[in-house]
């Protein structure tokens, strides 16, 4: 399989999280909606790290790489790549906290981020798709 492929794969798994992500907060599901939200982000990274060839089976080591190979590379605002884990923080807290209640106003704020992030990732993974690898 191609890098361009497994990208392409891993950005439209992203937008199914987005949707996802939408269509839970009309339900009021606010931790699954930050859930849906992370997952929109980190597959995205993920996508723009497959066109370098490198992964993780780390959550950790996926945020790690993006930073190192991503946006030290230029490729990404640095001020973007700050939303990755602290979405992560906040979706780990959702999934994981006990008694942890993620409000409605904070399920819109990470959609909001998740949006801008995918936003982003997908006019960086056509400037990246057009360069040599």
């Amino acid at each position: 399989m191609s890098r361009i492929t497994l990208a392409r794969y891993r950005m439209d798994k992203a937008k199914e999280n987005l949707k996802d992500a939408e269509e839970v907060l009309t339900r009021d599901r606010f931790s699954l909606s930050v859930n849906r939200s992370y997952y929109t982000m980190f597959m995205a990274a993920r996508a723009l790290l497959s066109l370098k060839g490198l992964d993780s089976s780390k959550h950790s080591g996926v945020i790690a790489l993006f930073n190192q190979h991503i946006i030290k590379a230029g490729f990404f605002p640095k001020e973007l790549s700050r939303l990755l884990p602290k979405a992560k923080l906040i979706r780990e807290n959702a999934d994981y906290g006990d008694f942890t209640e993620i409000t409605e106003e904070d399920a819109k704020n990470q959609l909001e981020n998740a949006k801008k992030f995918l936003e982003e990732a997908e006019r960086t993974m056509q400037e990246m798709g057009q360069e040599p690898q």
